[in-house]
């Protein structure tokens, strides 16, 4: 387990901006959003939309007959800086200048520490509400686990989460690789690989998003592609008016699997993921929305074309079940580890939106799109949320839903509360049937988890001469 002191250090001095921040955009940022809920219209296009069970109040409780038992939560970090900085594709792709980031590339940024000590807090919030944690709580080693992914934006992620929720305990934040690199955990890496398992899955991939063929994927994107290039007025760019970059593509879209490495998708889909990242993310940090646009006016149906290009990669790289069982097994293992481990009362993992949309993927979670939210699938900062809860004769529940700021609250830096809670979507898995609070049998989504993890080792027997990781053997 390695421990980051220099991040911890850093998280304290960055609480003291939050709180700065908190004082002076909070009551603001409340007013604006109000209290948000599940069944407000999303943005984004028509979908086999799962809808949210009815709550109680602005904690999500399913009913008084139930007792919370266990959370486990598998995070996506929080508001970062783009991945790339200054002379890369990025710069050369509009003629604007790009936010001033507060942070490195692809480093959590000042307002994504902010945002996530308050989630932090509104958990706190809800655990104490209802009773699965006292106030001040300060767990033993056993009772509270978080482990993070060894990048600076999930480990820092954790940190101000574990602030907002314990801030009286000073819980380790684990990592098991060298800091700033991937671990095996976390990494949404092909594990396995045999020329027929590729061609199987290449054929998988293409039938389900392309059309019949992985050049498809993306055939139905030249009205967002043309809504990209207006925004960041792609042709006045630099790359394109030298010839470096050129006109976003419907039929370039390529695909390579290879062992030790993430499904890697290419193509106009590639770049427009790019920019359609940086845009989001400039969005939820710049105060004038129009500066954040570029000067555009954006609507709600213009974010959501954006958003079908994030799909349309994610989909391509993590959504087939023969890639997102093999790719998402590693973190698969520890939810249920986790789930399994007595005593243990809360679990954070902090991972990435790829680990969320592998995972979901492999469990036969029905298509969704999440209201309220620019990247309907895997907002920034969401939580897959991992329930256990029990009934007054001992029955055992669960609950699977995702938790999140709305768009709103993310650019106010809204302080979150019974009043004033984050956003809830409770998802629907493929098979299994929720009782009329919206739960399931405990047992029957335990049993779900396992089928994933056991349907990689059923991939392993189906296709002979593979090679493998030596931790995943």
């Amino acid at each position: 387990m390695g421990q980051n002191s220099h991040m911890r250090a850093i998280g304290v001095m960055l609480v003291v901006v939050f709180i700065s921040c908190a004082i002076t955009l909070g009551t603001l940022g409340c007013s604006a959003a109000g209290q948000q809920t599940a069944t407000q219209e999303a943005a984004a296009p028509e979908a086999n939309v799962t809808e949210t069970a009815e709550t109680t109040d602005g904690f999500y409780r399913p009913g008084d007959a139930y007792r919370l038992e266990q959370v486990v939560v598998l995070s996506r970090h929080n508001i970062r800086s783009p991945m790339s900085g200054s002379g890369s594709t990025l710069a050369v792709a509009t003629p604007h200048e790009w936010f001033a980031w507060t942070s490195n590339p692809s480093e959590l940024s000042l307002r994504g520490g902010a945002l996530e000590t308050m989630m932090g807090q509104y958990f706190r919030q809800w655990f104490e509400a209802e009773e699965l944690i006292p106030e001040n709580y300060q767990p033993t080693p056993d009772e509270v686990r978080f482990y993070a992914n060894a990048k600076q934006r999930t480990i820092a992620t954790s940190q101000y989460f574990s602030s907002g929720m314990l801030p009286v305990a000073n819980v380790p934040i684990e990592t098991h690789a060298a800091y700033d690199t991937m671990d095996p955990v976390f990494t949404p890496q092909i594990t396995f690989l045999s020329d027929s398992y590729e061609a199987a899955a290449m054929e998988e991939i293409a039938s389900r998003y392309g059309g019949g063929s992985v050049s498809g994927i993306g055939s139905d994107l030249a009205e967002p592609y043309a809504t990209l290039a207006d925004i960041v007025d792609y042709t006045e760019s630099a790359g394109y008016q030298d010839g470096t970059l050129s006109d976003f593509d419907t039929s370039d879209t390529q695909l390579d699997l290879a062992l030790e490495k993430e499904p890697a998708v290419s193509g106009s889909i590639r770049l427009g993921l790019q920019l359609v990242d940086a845009l989001m993310l400039q969005y939820y940090e710049e105060p004038d929305p129009l500066a954040a646009t570029f000067g555009h006016e954006v609507s709600d149906e213009q974010w959501a074309q954006l958003d079908q290009i994030r799909e349309a990669y994610n989909d391509a790289a993590f959504g087939s079940p023969m890639v997102s069982v093999n790719v998402a097994h590693p973190l698969l293992q520890e939810i249920a580890s986790e789930l399994d481990t007595d005593g243990r009362v809360f679990s954070f993992l902090c991972g990435h939106d790829s680990n969320i949309a592998s995972v979901t993927a492999a469990l036969g979670v029905e298509d969704y799109r999440v209201p309220n939210a620019i990247e309907t699938k895997t907002p920034i900062g969401a939580k897959l949320v991992f329930e256990r809860w029990s009934d007054g004769a001992g029955q055992q529940y669960a609950r699977l839903r995702l938790v999140y700021n709305s768009v709103d609250q993310l650019r106010n830096l809204s302080l979150l509360s019974a009043e004033n809670p984050p956003m809830s979507f409770d998802l629907s898995v493929e098979g299994l049937t929720k009782n009329e609070d919206g739960l399931y049998a405990y047992a029957d989504l335990r049993a779900r988890i396992q089928e994933s993890i056991e349907a990689y080792d059923q991939l392993m027997d189906e296709y002979p001469d593979l090679e493998v990781l030596p931790e995943a053997a």
